[in-house]
């Protein structure tokens, strides 16, 4: 695909260009601004304070667990700890920084001057901090912070919640209403406003990606309002949907929660195959292997992720033919990502590879991506899944899916359009410094956790049996060495927006794409006459 400007951004009459770039400054440009780019300034900043609060939930839950024996909290509080952490770091980190990089970028890479729709696109993110703020205030009740784990179980979070699931509850409500809005104006903006000549098919996969990604969005963000609403009528209003005692069903709950749980962890991986896919094939400068494989794949997988939520419930007692027809849909859903990461091989195979920070962290992501996968293979297999169920096993599954997966593609993204969003090419010493502490330390965090859940380690319990002492131990120390390489990222990133090398419109040798057309840092409004693709 190549690209023609038609006007470059300098050739507009000089009073149109002055009436556009008009901004205002201070407080108020961030509060009522509709640009695409400062908003998607505000959605990767958020996602960044809620992964490092996320992150200190994290650390209190592993110096708990660095020795047998309660150490420093309670068992309540650690459940409380486990809670918060799994909600702030799906909803509060990872999703809002994929919304943050779609913000910054779609319209650049589709041609479009702005979002399809601007004032929503200031809403949908202003809400999030309330939904945060509603949420971290529990901690301030009597009673606590919501203290039944991320996935809300029936009876934990109606009979035997703390008295925090209102507040809870409303939060989530106001967290899914700002991915709705989201997601709507994604597909608004990719199905209305790409250049001329931009058909579907010469869609960059990282707008493939997010396209597919938002309609799973507006699918399935609905029943988690659902399920939370049914969570708040049992404990407070009398109903019985998951109540035994009055007719309910509890199994009722794990699937209309997994119904969306599943979709929801696609949500979280697709937009990193976008990243990932493009970030390859610019330091390997080929082409991306198989394109039309790569976007049939995508959309497969995210049809799959629909028809699998029951392989979250092996052990809740389905007939056999249920548990089968599960374990096989969820094996199917292995071909679509075998052909992706066969492809990203293939798009190495070969390459003119250079290995700057953002292509380590897509090779990083291939890599341990895949074991994620393996290892959510073993737990598709039903007779296996009884053992592995419940334990440390399936933490290190979905950590790696969701750590090594989701958030290495975020920094690799993050590497790679960092000197577009700031004009400046930041300090490679200190991104490969970040790069090797968190690749070595974030293997040492979750990959004894396998050996653990093997054994026999139950997750979600503050205090544990000898035998599992010395690989807690090991796993505790790489979470605080984990910890502590995110905040060379925040130097690095401050150091960058602060000065350094200026950076060429164009700073990486097989960069392609319209965003790369237009210099750095990104004008305030990009792309006035749209450009036409060829």
């Amino acid at each position: 695909m190549t690209t023609d400007v038609i006007n470059d951004q300098s050739e507009h009459d000089p009073h149109d260009g002055d009436h556009h770039d008009h901004k205002m400054t201070g407080l108020k440009r961030w509060l009522y601004t509709t640009n695409h780019k400062d908003i998607g300034s505000m959605y990767l900043w958020f996602s960044f304070i809620m992964f490092l609060t996320g992150g200190v939930m994290a650390l209190v839950i592993r110096a708990e667990l660095f020795q047998p024996g309660l150490q420093i909290i309670e068992p309540d509080f650690f459940n409380q700890m486990t809670t918060v952490h799994g909600l702030i770091m799906v909803f509060g980190a990872i999703m809002p920084a994929f919304t943050g990089l779609a913000n910054w970028m779609l319209p650049m890479m589709v041609g479009a001057p702005d979002m399809a729709l601007p004032r929503l696109n200031n809403w949908s993110f202003w809400i999030l901090p309330f939904a945060f703020a509603i949420l971290l205030s529990t901690f301030f009740l009597e009673s606590g912070a919501p203290n039944f784990g991320w996935t809300f179980y029936a009876p934990l979070s109606t009979t035997y919640s703390n008295g925090s699931t209102a507040l809870f509850v409303f939060a989530v409500h106001i967290m899914g209403i700002s991915s709705i809005m989201g997601a709507i104006n994604i597909v608004v903006t990719i199905m209305n406003m790409r250049a001329p000549g931009m058909t579907y098919m010469k869609m960059p996969l990282f707008v493939w990606t997010f396209f597919i990604t938002a309609y799973l969005l507006i699918a399935v963000m609905p029943v988690l309002a659902g399920t939370v609403t049914m969570v708040l009528t049992d404990t407070y209003f009398g109903t019985s949907f998951f109540d035994a005692a009055g007719g309910g069903d509890p199994v009722m709950f794990q699937h209309i929660f997994w119904f969306f749980g599943h979709p929801e962890v696609y949500i979280m991986i697709l937009p990193a195959f976008g990243i990932v896919s493009t970030t390859i094939p610019a330091f390997a400068r080929k082409p991306l292997f198989g394109y039309s494989s790569m976007v049939y794949a995508t959309a497969s997988i995210a049809f799959l992720s629909f028809i699998v939520w029951a392989h979250h419930m092996f052990t809740t007692g389905m007939p056999l033919f249920g548990e089968l027809f599960f374990m096989y849909c969820t094996m199917l859903i292995a071909v679509p990502t075998g052909v992706k990461v066969f492809n990203w091989a293939a798009t190495m195979w070969r390459g003119s590879i250079s290995f700057e920070t953002p292509m380590l962290f897509s090779i990083a992501f291939v890599i341990l991506f895949t074991i994620g996968g393996f290892s959510g293979l073993m737990l598709a297999m039903t007779p296996v899944d009884f053992q592995y169920h419940d334990t440390y096993f399936v933490v290190a599954h979905f950590h790696y899916v969701l750590v090594t997966g989701a958030l290495f593609s975020i920094f690799a993204g993050a590497y790679y359009w960092l000197p577009k969003w700031t004009g400046y090419m930041y300090n490679d010493t200190l991104s490969k410094w970040h790069f090797w502490c968190s690749l070595v330390s974030v293997n040492l965090l979750f990959f004894p956790m396998h050996f653990l859940g093997l054994a026999g380690m139950p997750r979600r319990i503050p205090d544990y049996a000898l035998q599992f002492a010395d690989f807690n131990k090991w796993v505790s120390i790489g979470g605080f060495a984990f910890g502590l390489s995110q905040l060379i990222f925040l130097v690095l990133v401050i150091k960058c927006i602060r000065g350094g090398d200026k950076a060429p419109a164009k700073p990486w040798d097989g960069a392609e794409g319209l965003e790369w057309t237009v210099p750095s840092p990104a004008p305030y409004h990009t792309f006035e006459t749209p450009p036409k693709i060829d």
